[in-house]
């Protein structure tokens, strides 16, 4: 018998995913704020591009990487390549252990609310990028960050946090699972994100 949906958890996370969605193109324009008019639409372009671009990997195989099934946590398998069971059906296979993510609520809208902010941790490094790099190899880049360093990133927190619910008490360990997912995502994400940027920021303008 398959997990029941909760309607209640299922809008919530719909609703907060449109609003993290709504914060990356709002990026482009602060990012723009602050650099030369003739940068500005280059610069708003940058964070429009993300969405698609990160998007189209996150479906493909950047959500397998950070969320599918996994033994050493490192990595995840391809389990859910190019979204392979990831329905309305809530997840029901183990990815640690016993636990499964987010049970109720379908697995679609855990992978979509993930993707966003697969998309606007990268988008975070575009300021760093503003009139300093070709965009041709801002894209480049943009894919090889969320691939090799935002998935495996995320797959090492994600499989830790998923320990903890373990050791925690079975009746809860799925949600506390889903909650410290957020709380260890601020920690990991920042960072590696803000490293990026730094390091983006040292290169000469155009």
């Amino acid at each position: 018998m398959p997990p029941e949906i909760n309607s209640g958890d299922t809008a919530w996370m719909l609703a907060a995913a449109a609003l993290v969605m709504f914060m990356t193109p709002g990026l482009g324009f602060f990012y723009a704020g602050f650099t030369r008019s003739k940068n500005v639409l280059a610069t708003i372009m940058q964070s429009f591009i993300v969405v698609g671009l990160v998007g189209v990997l996150w479906v493909l195989i950047g959500y397998t990487l950070a969320f599918g099934p996994t033994e050493g946590g490192i990595i995840g398998k391809l389990d859910f390549i190019g979204f392979k069971d990831v329905g309305i059906i809530p997840a029901d296979k183990p990815v640690v252990g016993e636990v499964t993510w987010a049970p109720t609520i379908p697995h679609e809208a855990f992978a979509i609310f993930q993707a966003m902010f697969a998309i606007i941790t990268p988008a975070l490094i575009t300021g760093a990028f503003a009139e300093r790099a070709k965009f041709s190899t801002f894209l480049v880049f943009m894919a090889a960050w969320s691939l090799l360093v935002y998935a495996p990133v995320f797959r090492a927190q994600s499989t830790f946090c998923a320990r903890i619910s373990c050791a925690l008490s079975s009746g809860a360990s799925r949600l506390r699972s889903l909650r410290l997912h957020g709380r260890w995502r601020t920690i990991w994400a920042g960072p590696s994100s803000g490293c990026a940027s730094t390091a983006g920021s040292l290169g000469p303008r155009r």
